[in-house]
């Protein structure tokens, strides 16, 4: 890796203004954006797998930023595949000043490297004031907070038509049994259950964790994250078996295995919400409204909404979510300035701008709920925020890419083989491990 650079502020005052801290000449904090242009002159870097209609909205986030602060802002999509973008882009000499880092392990990849600088305290303040520990926790790396969960995603939301459901005689279960009846039901209305995103292997994750976590309780959830639980363990195998109950019934996934297996996640919605509807519901998480709303037209809340992911048994029901952390490089060229963009985005005032905008959902628990723009997002946030502690971060996204990021291998790969051919859970559990081992110990 290139040598770490040193930013040079214009003068003392710049430097302090920037973190937010007392300024050189003995007057009292001043916070990044105060309004008083206190970082005119300067560019923050930004990178982001951002893109579209997502990097049109954070744009006006950042411009909200530079009419603050002063500071103008340039941001970067780097793709999917965030890491190594970024690791060139430092070893380049040319490394951004802040990442909104999509997750967890690829933060804590980029924390052990040495890469990333400490949330200053004015960042951390607010993250201890406005968000739930949980998330402080999936932004630490041995105890030091990095990361700043900025936007976040519900993924525990069955998104369904109500005129299919209405058709069918059935209402939102809150069961997981009751969801295969309630699915029985629609097929036998004339449409298929559920539209499988298959060609998608991070669906299937997805769809994995939201039943694991329901059945298997959060303590094993955290445990097989972490892989401190073997995935040949019991509580696996079973979950699997519950999920194949949904897989191998043909009446119930729209096209069958072969059909889920060759549907993206755009398709799986265009499905349930296009112009010719295949299926009833599809599983996602609340960005399925965007999705529905921008390219089918549907009006969220009315042709398009959804229900809580259901409990399966005696468990609770899930709350799993994903996000994006802003992070601050060591390497950036005004990683200072970057510190003070931070420190704004754990503002519920920043949240306000991108929640306006829709797309975008908050852990920020002060941001006021009335911010969102229709009542499905500000029901779907409500649910985020409450959960608290009781939130459970992607596992996938906690796991090394090689295992849980990787097309074509590791767990995509695999739960794509299962929704092939559900019939056999515990030799799954198996392939499952094998890969996990050979990923956590690389």
């Amino acid at each position: 890796m290139m040598r770490r650079r040193t930013t040079l502020l214009t003068g003392c005052t710049a430097l302090v203004l920037a973190l937010g801290a007392t300024a050189c000449g003995g007057s009292g904090p001043v916070s990044a954006g105060g309004g008083d242009k206190a970082l005119s002159g300067q560019t923050v870097s930004v990178a982001g797998v951002w893109s579209g209609t997502e990097q049109k909205n954070f744009q006006k986030v950042l411009d909200a930023f530079t009419a603050k602060t002063g500071a103008k802002t340039q941001f970067t999509s780097t793709g999917d595949n965030v890491s190594t973008v970024v690791g060139s882009k430092i070893e380049g000499g040319n490394a951004p000043d802040v990442v909104m880092v999509p997750q967890v392990g690829v933060l804590q990849q980029f924390a052990k490297n040495g890469w990333l600088q400490p949330l200053s305290a004015t960042a951390q303040k607010s993250v201890t004031a406005g968000f739930a520990p949980v998330w402080r926790n999936y932004g630490s790396v041995d105890g030091t907070l990095y990361g700043l969960y900025f936007k976040a995603a519900h993924k525990s939301t069955v998104w369904y038509s109500p005129d299919a459901l209405d058709q069918a005689g059935v209402k939102p279960p809150a069961a997981f049994d009751d969801l295969l009846k309630a699915g029985r039901a629609v097929s036998d209305s004339g449409l298929a259950a559920f539209s499988v995103a298959g060609q998608d292997g991070w669906t299937l994750t997805d769809w994995f964790e939201n039943v694991y976590l329901s059945q298997a309780g959060p303590e094993k959830y955290d445990a097989l994250a972490a892989h401190r639980l073997k995935w040949t363990d019991p509580s696996v195998v079973r979950a699997l078996g519950t999920l194949g109950t949904l897989f191998k019934d043909k009446e119930l996934v729209a096209g069958g295995q072969k059909g889920a297996l060759n549907t993206d996640f755009p398709g799986s919605v265009e499905k349930v919400f296009g112009p010719e509807p295949e299926a009833g519901m599809v599983y996602e998480g609340d960005f399925v409204a965007g999705v529905a709303k921008d390219q089918f037209g549907r009006a969220i809340g009315e042709d398009a909404d959804f229900f809580p992911f259901p409990k399966v048994g005696a468990g609770h029901a899930p709350v799993v979510s994903g996000g994006d952390a802003a992070v601050v490089l060591k390497d950036g060229k005004n990683h200072q300035a970057g510190m003070a963009l931070v420190e704004y985005l754990a503002t519920p005032e920043a949240a306000a701008v991108w929640a306006g905008a829709g797309g975008f959902l908050s852990p920020n628990k002060k941001l006021d709920l009335a911010s969102y723009g229709d009542d499905v997002t500000r029901a779907t946030a409500k649910s985020l925020v409450e959960a608290g502690d009781s939130v459970r971060f992607d596992m996938s996204d906690q796991a090394p890419a090689a295992f849980g990021g990787t097309k074509g291998a590791g767990e995509w790969k695999i739960l794509q083989d299962f929704l092939r051919d559900p019939s056999d859970p515990k030799a799954t559990a198996g392939r499952l491990e094998a890969a996990a081992a050979k990923a956590y110990q690389g």
